[in-house]
């Protein structure tokens, strides 16, 4: 798969979408050393200093629009194995959306957008040497890994995880590998406002949460914040 490698670009994610408007189809990375305008989830800004992994992958695709939000739980279990590799597997957990945690801290961030009605930018941040400071969560980084080494083992682990996906036919598969490193779920947690217990991922990626009057909402967007209640 071709890669376009970058000293410095406003953003991956943008590059790609322009990369689009002048004609190209994908399959393609955009890697840069340094983003300066980084774009997270909810339009925030991810600090993007060199030395951490910035990537961008342009993905063609024929899977219906329906489905697409699905690539989120796809790149996440992507992350998962590459840092697993790098790292004790049970230290790096995910959670919903599409965090990456390295010993409950974020490491990854990852935002995959739409370019077109059979394009998608998958976009991935990983810290490496730097972890931005003044955050609202606690964040970690992977200190002791090369980021080419990091890139290769993603580049594989990504495009095996979206042949799993099938375009959305395989989602369950990658439901079932995503929730096998979520300790969360079973978990009373809190998203949007609603507080109740999380009972997993529906066959469409959203978050499933009981109610203290038992019944069952399905949420597609927010924050979650998980409560561990400790016996007295």
């Amino acid at each position: 798969m071709r890669v376009i490698r970058l000293a410095t670009v406003d953003s991956t994610n943008l590059e790609a979408h322009r990369l689009v408007e002048a004609g190209e189809c994908g399959p393609l990375w955009v890697v840069s050393a340094e983003q300066t305008a980084g774009k997270g989830r909810l339009g925030r800004q991810w600090v993007s200093k060199p030395g951490n992994f910035y990537g961008t992958l342009l993905w063609p695709t024929a899977a219906p629009q329906n489905t697409m939000s699905q690539v989120s739980f796809v790149a996440a279990v992507a992350v998962q194995k590459t840092a697993s590799e790098f790292l004790e597997p049970h230290r790096i957990t995910l959670k919903w959306p599409n965090d990456c945690l390295l010993d409950g801290a974020k490491f990854c961030g990852i935002l995959v957008e739409v370019v077109s009605p059979n394009l998608l930018a998958i976009g991935i941040g990983i810290n490496m040497a730097h972890v931005p400071a003044g955050l609202p969560y606690a964040a970690a980084r992977l200190a002791d890994a090369d980021v080419e080494a990091v890139f290769q083992n993603l580049r594989l682990n990504l495009s095996n995880a979206l042949e799993i996906w099938k375009e959305g036919k395989g989602f369950g598969e990658i439901r079932k590998a995503w929730a096998e490193h979520c300790p969360s779920i079973g978990a009373t947690i809190k998203v949007n406002n609603r507080g109740g217990i999380f009972l997993g991922l529906g066959e469409d990626g959203a978050l499933l949460l009981r109610e203290s009057n038992g019944a069952i909402t399905q949420v597609y967007a927010g924050d979650v914040r998980v409560e561990y209640h400790h016996p007295k």
